[in-house]
Order: structure tokens, then C-alpha cells, then sequence
């Protein structure tokens, strides 16, 4: 891919400039999609071990599969070979098994003849990855997708979009009654990145607004006044849930305490949003980027190298103090795909820094040469380990950190690869808007 920077004021030494340096990323990226190729199963995508195999008896996991179809449309969009069959499986696998069709939206799960629903319960964060799933298999013209998309936004604005607060409702059962008493932060965080998707798909602003009013309640309100620290669990009306999972510190979804690759992660997504507002229309609220400033030098003060060891730990208490010292990949991937952002932002050294230091560790630690793709999860001494993630799941996070540093802050993911790719630059209105 070409010189795609947003910022002239990214520095000419700095690693995103050099040609390189953009090679390497685009065959880390290459690599991570061959290794992924034995995830498909026939009902969607599957769970890989350590080797890059499927388990016997492995199931479908929809939210696995709906990052599986975003990841594959976009790289549709590059023209890579393989990639729109997968696409297609995805989409077809969202449209079909995976999804409810007696009472609307989707299974974790395809159901058994023993269980008539599979998945259990309807939820916020996988909901908001078959958004995105649709979003981007509808940029890459992938046969469905835009069915997909029109069913994936009308459950979204029917079940989850709470006008009255701003954000979006957590979980329901199968049939849509039994809300959950919970406001969670990471289920919004997702629906931020899919809101902005959807607004560049479908050309609708309405829903680059919603994603302003969830950044707004989350970061700027409760964030902020946390010290730019990130409590994430609240009750429905809003209490913050303290002891929130206290016996579970290593849940996947919603470990007790706090998440500092959480905090840079959001980080990313404000500037992200930022741009696009200043790409719509030239105006954004200027504590977007102020916020994404505070929030990620909080996020790596509080997270990385707390044990003396180099990498982002998982969890902190309300003291900062580190809870769980496993180094998940997609916290390591999260600050770096931050530190690159707030790089073209701002063009400021300390963030080419940050940008070397966390691929250094990245490359050093984490990418696996000899199985192929990322170790998922190190423990304090940076070796492998199975606490939080087992196996190698996860393609989004790992291939997205490959891409994002190539790609402007505006349009979202797949949008911008489809005008790169079809017009070789992004027409933009405000394409200087870093330096706006």
C-alpha cells in the first residue's frame, strides 16, 4: 500500500514512513491471515490451538466468526487471493445457523436438538461485531452482506440503542426479555467502532453521533472523573459495580478491576472519531483528543512494565495497583495501534517511541515463528501462558495491528482499504485534519 499517512507531521525518520518498515507490516498481516485459514468450520469459524488446528468437535463461536467475515472483507478489499470465500462463509454462517430467525439476532452459538437456543443469551458485544461484520462485507461487495447489515442495524436500534442514556444495553434473553442489570464499557467500546463503520457505509450520520454520546458517558463523564481511569462494570442505573467479578479476576469479558489495554484501546477510537466528525463537517469536540492524550498516558503508566518486566499487564485494582500480571497479545496490539494514532495526531516523539517499543516487544515475545500466528497470552516472565486465553483464537486484534499503522484515522477500516485500493489516496475535505 501506498504513503497513506493523514499527518504531514509525522516525522520523516518516523517508522511509518519508511518503506520497510510498511513491508514488514503487510507480511506480519499476511502471514497472520495463512495461519488462520483452518478456523472455518461448516456452521461459521472455530477456535484454533497453539499449532493452528481445530479441536475435535469444534464448535461454531459467532463472535469469533463475525471478526473472522470483518477481517476477510476487508482483505477482499486489498485483492487478496482466498479472502472473499471466507467472506462469504461468514456472511452466509450470519444469515443462516447463527442466527435466531424465530425471535430476531444471534446465537454465540449454533443451537443443538438439546438446547433450542445455543447461545444463551443476546448480547451487546457480539452484536456489535456482526454489525461490523456486515459494514465491512458490504464495502467489499460480499453476496448478503447488505441483508445482513439491515438485519444486524434493526436489531441493534430495536434491542440495544438506549436513547435516554446514550449507550448501548448489555444483554437480553433469547427472546428478548430479562434485561441484564449491567452497563458495560467494553460492549460500548466495540459498538463505537462499529457505529463509526456503519455511518461511512451507509452515509448516515445518526450513527457517528451515537458513538459521540457512548464516548461522551464513558470517557468524558465517568472516565474522566475517575482520573482518566476506566471503571467499566455499572449497574443499570448506573452505580459502579466495585466488586464487579471480584471471584472471577481473570474473566475473558469482564475481569474484576480494570483493564489498562482498555484505556489506550479507547484511546484509538476517539481519535478515530474525531477525525471522521472533522472529515464529515470540520468540527469535533476538542476533548476527543484530549481525552485519547490522557487516557492512554494513564493506561501505560498504570499497565506497562508494572512487574519490572517488559509488556502490558491485564488487570489493575482501584489503587493501580497490578491485579492480573498476564500479558494478553491484544492489549500489547491495542497500545501499539494507540501510540501509532496519537503519532499522526500530534507528530510527537515520545509516540514514535511507544510505537518501536511496543512492536519491539511485540516481535520479540509474542509473534510465533515456529507455530505461526501471535501467542495469545505471557504470563509475568513473558512466557506462554493459558490463564485468561487458551489456544489462538483471535485474528482481529493481531491483524488489525498490522493494518491500522497504514491507514489514516478517516473513513473507518474498510471504507478507507476500498478508497485506497480503488483510487490509490482518500478523498477528503479536511485531509489536514490532524493539523486542524
Amino acid at each position: 500500500m501506498g504513503e497513506t499517512l493523514p499527518a504531514l507531521m509525522v516525522p520523516v525518520s518516523s517508522w511509518l514512513r519508511r518503506g520497510p518498515h510498511q513491508r514488514w507490516l503487510d507480511m506480519q498481516g499476511q502471514r497472520l491471515l495463512d495461519f488462520y485459514r483452518p478456523a472455518r468450520v461448516p456452521d461459521g469459524f472455530a477456535a484454533l490451538n497453539d499449532c493452528g488446528n481445530l479441536q475435535p468437535g469444534a464448535v461454531s463461536d459467532a463472535t469469533l466468526g463475525a471478526r473472522m467475515t470483518h477481517v476477510h472483507a476487508v482483505a477482499t478489499g486489498r485483492g487478496l487471493p482466498g479472502c472473499g470465500p471466507l467472506a462469504a462463509h461468514g456472511v452466509a454462517s450470519l444469515l443462516g445457523p447463527l442466527a435466531d430467525h424465530e425471535n430476531g439476532g444471534w446465537f454465540l452459538a449454533p443451537p443443538t436438538d438439546e438446547q433450542q437456543h445455543g447461545g444463551g443469551r443476546k448480547q451487546a458485544y457480539l452484536h456489535a461485531f456482526v454489525v461490523l461484520a456486515a459494514s465491512s462485507a458490504t464495502v467489499a461487495g460480499v453476496k448478503g452482506a447488505r441483508r445482513l447489515l439491515d438485519k444486524a442495524l434493526a436489531v441493534w436500534e430495536r434491542h440495544f440503542w438506549s436513547e435516554d442514556e446514550g449507550v448501548f444495553r448489555e444483554s437480553f434473553a433469547a427472546d428478548w426479555s430479562d434485561e441484564e442489570d449491567y452497563r458495560g464499557a467494553n460492549a460500548n467500546m466495540h459498538s463505537v467502532e462499529a457505529c463509526m463503520a456503519v455511518a461511512d457505509v451507509t452515509g448516515d450520520p445518526l450513527w457517528r453521533n451515537r458513538a459521540v454520546r457512548v464516548a461522551e458517558r464513558f470517557i468524558h463523564t465517568l472516565a474522566r472523573d475517575a482520573g482518566y481511569s476506566l471503571p467499566e462494570h455499572y449497574s443499570r442505573d448506573w452505580r459502579m459495580l466495585k466488586d464487579y467479578n471480584r471471584d472471577r479476576p481473570t474473566d475473558a469479558l469482564r475481569p474484576y478491576g480494570m483493564t489498562p489495554g482498555h484505556f489506550t484501546e479507547w484511546a484509538h477510537l476517539l481519535l478515530k472519531l474525531e477525525a471522521a466528525l472533522l472529515r464529515a463537517d470540520g468540527r469535533a469536540p476538542s476533548w476527543l483528543m484530549e481525552d485519547a492524550i490522557e487516557l492512554f498516558h494513564s493506561g501505560m503508566t498504570a499497565g506497562w512494565a508494572r512487574d519490572g518486566a517488559p509488556g502490558l499487564l491485564y488487570t489493575i485494582d482501584w489503587n493501580h495497583d497490578p491485579m492480573v500480571h498476564n500479558r494478553p497479545h491484544w492489549c500489547q496490539a491495542e497500545a501499539m495501534t494507540a501510540a501509532a494514532a496519537l503519532l499522526k495526531r500530534t507528530g510527537h516523539r515520545r509516540y514514535e517511541q511507544w510505537y518501536r517499543t511496543l512492536w519491539d516487544y511485540i516481535d520479540t515475545f509474542m509473534i510465533d515463528r515456529r507455530r505461526g500466528g501471535w501467542i495469545q497470552e505471557l504470563d509475568r516472565d513473558n512466557r506462554p501462558s493459558a490463564v485468561v486465553y487458551e489456544g489462538k483464537a483471535d485474528l482481529y486484534h493481531a491483524w488489525q495491528a498490522t493494518m491500522t499503522p497504514l491507514l489514516p484515522l478517516a473513513p473507518s477500516f474498510a471504507t478507507a482499504v476500498a478508497l485506497l485500493e480503488n483510487h490509490g489516496t482518500i478523498p477528503d475535505p479536511a485531509r489536514d485534519t490532524t493539523d486542524s
